[in-house]
């Protein structure tokens, strides 16, 4: 005499939107613009002595596309290196290389509240990006003959603040 089981219940996951749609998807992820050069190849490979020292800049740009709810939010991100010590005639420190990347993803928001898209963009969004262009950094700039530059975590919700903070500075200006 054998007994069946009954069957396990069937759990359809949702969102909150009823349809089960999630809130942010990740449509396509690119490497956008990428460049690596060394301006003093090849005696810069023959006189540094020591590490660069590697100044970094970052920025996130939105921008949305024409299908509704899709952005493609863009992480650019800067690194020069230089030797700390200045070209001949210059006062500035001499450029060991400069590695720009420009890294995007085309995303889709769905069922979000109007006053939570602008935060999901400029944080949620380029928290998913920065591991892959972390990763092509370093990568470039080891395969470049350097030391890789491993990107420290970035903290996406100050850089927003930040960001607010100059818009609202500006505002009163610009109504002046």
């Amino acid at each position: 005499m054998s007994q069946s089981q009954p069957a396990a219940p069937t759990i359809t996951p949702t969102s909150g939107q009823g349809q089960g749609v999630p809130p942010l998807v990740v449509n396509a992820q690119y490497v956008k613009d990428m460049s690596f050069e060394v301006p003093g190849a090849p005696q810069v490979y023959q006189t540094l002595r020591s590490p660069p020292q590697v100044a970094i800049n970052l920025d996130v740009q939105v921008k949305p596309m024409e299908t509704a709810g899709q952005y493609e939010v863009t992480l650019q991100v800067r690194a020069q290196a230089s030797d700390g010590q200045p070209a001949a005639g210059a006062e500035k420190p001499r450029a060991v290389f400069i590695a720009e990347l420009a890294y995007a993803g085309l995303f889709t928001l769905t069922g979000i509240p109007e006053n939570a898209i602008e935060p999901v963009l400029l944080v949620e969004c380029p928290r998913l990006l920065f591991p892959y262009a972390r990763n092509i950094l370093a990568d470039v700039t080891r395969d470049g003959g350097f030391p890789p530059v491993l990107l420290q975590p970035i903290d996406f919700v100050t850089l927003w603040q930040q960001r607010r903070a100059q818009a609202a500075s500006a505002q009163p200006a610009a109504v002046a």
